[in-house]
């Protein structure tokens, strides 16, 4: 007796079933496979961390729980997808492919394309769905808007009534893939059950605090939805997301709660606006949007970058609110969006490292990497984009602003915790008797900052400067076509005809402040 091919459900960034397209075509397909690979070379490259496969494995073993009560096996493999979906269409036939379209680093965009030249060969038929908001083969950004809205606005796909699995042997769930990095003490958990209850503290509580709360490390970690790795992982659909908050605007009595979800919304259409960047340039991921600033990542001798990029990478660099945040980084995975601009912002312009370098860094360090969106904000924060207003954050003023009595340094700092407000930004500055008396004597107890800022911030917006004189205008006006926004207040003319002040172009401002996390 013949065996019944089997419909292969290829989950990716979509941990869920929720408003999965794929999940339910497949279902409806036939005899159903749902599989999770852990590609070894995925997971073995220097963008990938020990806390994000636990991560990870969280949202698979609710996923699993989810299948289960569907009556479905999760089947967890450790492979090549190639060379498994090869074993399995031997052994078993695969009738069709389903999943959704992924916007990942340049390892999983290989493999995809691996996946497809094979399917094609073998005649079967890979369906791939949209899951957000990013267009595959899009010519042009104009309607890139509108296309959005259109999905967001579409219902969320309801579960299969009925589904039949298949029971093949698989790896179970514990196993986790061979990755560097220890696990970080105080990060999020995974799973949808774990993402429906953060949603709904938020849409209900927490977001009256949003607009107001998000900038500063004291606040942003409750202000904040910290939704960030439920979407980066699929754990949540950006649809349920976007239709939530909606809802909850709607039913909003208060102006104020009005205005905090319409903030928070926007940025829900920003995740997506990143996202389409290395969509449509994947090269992005490793080459500067404008190569005339790739002179500028060469500054350094290589032994003075691998010190300068290890003080940076363990909050050693003597300025305290850098290392406070890197510091939280490092421990919890999460880290509000300005801090995070400032982190890269200090390593790209005053400490002089390459963005690349500095940029894995986070990407490991993040719960919620998501390479379209990560890599799009480390080259736009280190200036490489040529098309935005050049941002430099100053670490001192910085630390004024978003924690003006040092509480936010103080709780990561141990070291600094008795200097007084006075100094406990720039403690480099006290008085020799003074740092005795505190138990933090600079240059042991806590590091000396390694360049001056104001000479450091000059010279960069110097060198900044004479590169983006030097960009033509055809190659800024076929940045702005492919990458900049057209809503109408942040693309004012632009890219119909660019503006032009003392042979500059002029970029919006908002295009630079928007946000990596939710």
């Amino acid at each position: 007796m013949a065996l019944e091919p089997l419909h292969v459900v290829w989950f990716k960034r979509d941990l869920r079933v929720k408003d999965h397209a794929a999940f339910a075509a497949a279902c409806a397909a036939g005899k159903v496979l749902p599989m999770f690979v852990w590609a070894p070379q995925v997971w073995a490259a220097d963008d990938a961390s020990f806390s994000q496969a636990m991560f990870v494995r969280e949202c698979l073993q609710a996923l699993a729980a989810a299948l289960q009560t569907l009556g479905l096996q999760l089947h967890v493999y450790h492979h090549d997808p190639l060379l498994l979906l090869k074993r399995l269409h031997e052994k078993y036939g695969v009738a069709g492919l389903y999943s959704h379209e992924e916007t990942g680093n340049d390892l999983t965009f290989q493999i995809d394309k691996q996946v497809q030249a094979w399917c094609r060969q073998q005649s079967i038929v890979w369906q791939e769905w949209a899951q957000n908001g990013v267009v595959r083969r899009l010519a042009d950004r104009q309607q890139w808007q509108s296309q959005w809205e259109r999905r967001m606005q579409q219902p969320l796909v309801a579960l299969p009534a009925h589904c039949v699995g298949a029971q093949l042997p698989h790896h179970g769930l514990e196993q986790l893939p061979k990755v560097a990095g220890i696990e970080q003490s105080k990060r999020q958990i995974g799973g949808l059950g774990r993402a429906e209850a953060m949603m709904s503290g938020f849409l209900q509580q927490r977001v009256q605090r949003y607009q107001g709360g998000l900038s500063s490390p004291l606040s942003a970690s409750q202000a904040c939805s910290r939704l960030s790795p439920y979407l980066a992982w699929g754990a949540l659909s950006l649809r349920m997301l976007v239709q939530a908050t909606r809802a909850s605007a709607q039913a909003a009595e208060h102006a104020n709660l009005r205005r905090n979800l319409h903030g928070f919304e926007s940025r829900l259409h920003w995740h997506c606006h990143f996202m389409q960047k290395l969509e449509s340039e994947p090269g992005i991921e490793f080459d500067s949007f404008y190569p005339g600033f790739d002179a500028l990542q060469g500054a350094l001798a290589d032994a003075d970058r691998s010190v300068r990029l290890q003080a940076w990478q363990t909050g050693q660099t003597g300025w305290p609110l850098v290392d406070a945040c890197m510091e939280m980084l490092n421990q919890t995975g999460w880290l509000n969006f300005r801090m995070r601009a400032m982190l890269m912002s200090t390593a790209s312009y005053l400490l002089r490292l390459p963005w690349r370098q500095s940029g894995l860094h986070l990407a490991r360090t993040f719960i919620d990497y998501e390479p379209g969106i990560h890599w799009p904000q480390v080259q736009m924060q280190s200036g490489t984009t040529g098309m935005n207003t050049l941002r430099i954050y100053h670490p001192v003023k910085q630390a004024l602003v978003q924690d003006p009595t040092g509480r936010f340094v103080r709780q990561w700092l141990p070291a600094l915790r008795a200097v007084p407000d006075s100094w406990i930004f720039e403690p480099w500055h006290m008085p020799a008797e003074l740092q005795l008396r505190t138990g933090c004597v600079i240059g042991g107890d806590y590091p000396a900052p390694m360049v001056d800022i104001a000479a450091a911030m000059q010279l960069a917006k110097q060198d900044w400067f004479a590169v983006r004189q030097q960009i033509p205008p055809e190659d800024m006006q076929a940045m702005l076509q492919r990458h900049a926004s057209r809503r109408s207040r942040h693309f004012p003319k632009v890219a119909r005809g660019m503006r032009r002040k003392r042979d500059s172009i002029i970029v919006p401002q908002r295009e630079i402040q928007l946000t990596l996390e939710l």
